[in-house]
């Protein structure tokens, strides 16, 4: 499977919310955001996307966004999990096909997925691309690429 994306520092307003805050089981030393959600905006849970080059937006409450080696209480950036599980919370994020960085502070992004059943979950990293303790993620979503 190929993955290309193409970014755009977009920020977009939040429509929904779900709680991102995992168990604190071993994590990095960066504090996270008390009551901090992250969520994938775009597509839903399920959606058919009938094109294989689509945009995909990440959502973010009670919390901000910063680029990468911007160390700034209660902000972090976004990382875009493809077909893949939760790394290990207490090392640097992986940089590569299936684990995306958007270190410039991104908030949505243009991605090529082949046709076929796809996950895709957010993860918050901290200036370093280590995740907060706890670390901040967004549940698991499935779709359909035709």
């Amino acid at each position: 499977m190929r993955t290309a994306f193409f970014i755009s520092a977009i920020a977009l307003a939040a429509l929904t919310a779900m709680p991102a805050v995992g168990s604190g089981a071993e994590a990095g030393q960066t504090p996270a955001a008390k009551n901090a959600y992250l969520y994938i905006g775009w597509p839903n849970d399920g959606e058919v996307i009938r094109t294989h080059r689509f945009r995909v937006w990440f959502g973010l409450r009670n919390a901000g966004v910063a680029p990468a080696g911007v160390e700034k209480a209660n902000t972090g950036h976004h990382h875009l999990i493809i077909d893949a599980p939760l790394p290990p919370f207490d090392q640097e994020i992986p940089a590569d096909k299936n684990y995306l960085h958007f270190g410039a502070g991104q908030s949505e992004a243009i991605i090529e997925l082949a046709p076929g059943k796809h996950t895709l979950q957010l993860l918050m990293g901290d200036h370093q691309h280590i995740p907060h303790n706890p670390p901040i993620y967004s549940r698991k979503i499935t779709i359909e690429v035709k």
